[in-house]
């Protein structure tokens, strides 16, 4: 671990604060380090591998193409990429899809169709896209810019014009600032996951959506953390009852590998055409593959355990000793914890489970299909950390 830690301190860009572990192998919901430790996986990559480490299904539809061909671009087609489209589309009711590499990706092309839907329905000038404060939606300047956080924006000045922000759950204020404004879109996440996992209030949704409608903005909903099952729906929105515009998606879309995706509703789906888009590796063959084994399997017996599990974690911390409240939706969590979450944190790794953080909060994104012994064992170890 000492000579990984130098070679990665000299070569690698010093971006991340990592954890004093070097994971070698898994196997489902479980971690190995390379000292031999078994961690349970609270995380998995940040809500990216939804499945666990290894999953055989999984395992076998990457191979079996990587066997075939791994990578063609887009001047061709491939059955992956055409097949993992038609069953988004089928389970959300949405037209198109457009393939990129990340969620940061997905939300640029999302803010390209609703400033370029405007322009034609409305004029150039309308180009604004409202985002909430507290929100996060990408690394690259643009996504950054559509970001409602302040410290993200300070070193990267300036970043891409055209983007305001309102708070969450006060419609008055956003219907003002869209009225004030030449707006195109309106992009928000339902559970703000680096904002500190928090779910939007339902009627604060529904207003902005029935609104979007009335004045013919483009509603675009950011499923990059919560899309793909996490929430105990296939996507977050479902469970408001609402249709948008645009839907993004990434990380456990993949199941590990690298994908994003926009998905287009009928009012879009014809905004984009032949050469206003592209992305060299968007829909390649091994990715798509990978993410047709994990959104085939998104079916209603599946997400109803995704909320069973939830329930149970949601039961077993509220009130707990040392926490202070739980938020969030489905296997998404955020634990306020009375001690600096950094030190429960330390506490859950040193006895065998990995977390994560979001602002002050403990953030547990466990595979969805953990089992329940590991999820109960996980959760005294939490639990036990936020007490002591």
């Amino acid at each position: 671990m000492s000579n990984l830690t130098t070679i990665d301190k000299q070569y690698v860009a010093n971006t991340y604060a990592r954890f004093p572990v070097e994971i070698v192998s898994g196997k489902g919901s479980l971690l190995y380090g390379s000292d031999g430790k078994e961690y349970i996986d609270m995380g998995s990559g940040i809500a990216v591998t939804s499945f666990g480490q290894n999953d055989p299904v999984w395992l076998q539809a990457v191979t079996e193409q990587l066997g075939k061909v791994q990578h063609t671009s887009n001047l061709y087609y491939t059955e992956p990429c055409a097949r993992l489209a038609q069953l988004l589309c089928e389970k959300t009711g949405m037209k198109k899809v457009f393939f990129g590499n990340s969620g940061a990706e997905a939300n640029e092309c999302a803010i390209k169709i609703a400033r370029k839907y405007a322009a034609e329905k409305k004029g150039a000038d309308y180009s604004t896209v409202i985002t909430l404060e507290n929100s996060f939606h990408g690394r690259t300047l643009t996504t950054l810019a559509a970001t409602g956080q302040e410290h993200y924006h300070e070193l990267f000045q300036p970043l891409t014009p055209g983007f305001a922000h309102t708070p969450a759950n006060d419609f008055e204020a956003l219907k003002a600032l869209a009225l004030q404004q030449k707006c195109a879109g309106i992009m928000m996440e339902i559970v703000q996951g680096e904002g500190g996992v928090i779910a939007l209030d339902a009627d604060f949704v529904k207003q902005v959506a029935a609104f979007c409608k009335e004045e013919d903005i483009v509603l675009i909903i950011d499923e990059v953390q919560t899309g793909n099952g996490r929430t105990g729906a296939m996507y977050a929105y479902m469970h408001y009852g609402i249709q948008p515009d645009v839907v993004t998606t990434a990380k456990g879309l993949g199941g590990g590998l690298p994908i994003g995706a926009a998905l287009m509703g009928k009012k879009v789906e014809n905004v984009l055409g032949f050469g206003d888009h592209g992305s060299t590796f968007g829909g390649n063959p091994v990715c798509c593959a990978g993410a047709v084994s994990i959104v085939e399997r998104l079916n209603a017996d599946f997400l109803a355990s995704v909320k069973a599990k939830s329930e149970k974690v949601f039961s077993a911390l509220q009130g707990a000793k040392g926490v202070v409240s739980v938020s969030g939706l489905g296997l998404m969590v955020g634990i306020e914890t009375e001690k600096p979450a950094k030190d429960v944190v330390a506490f859950c790794m040193e006895h065998g489970v990995l977390c994560l953080t979001a602002k002050t909060k403990v953030r547990l994104l466990p595979p969805l299909n953990i089992p329940d012994a590991l999820l109960d064992k996980a959760i005294e170890i939490i639990k036990t950390a936020c007490a002591n």
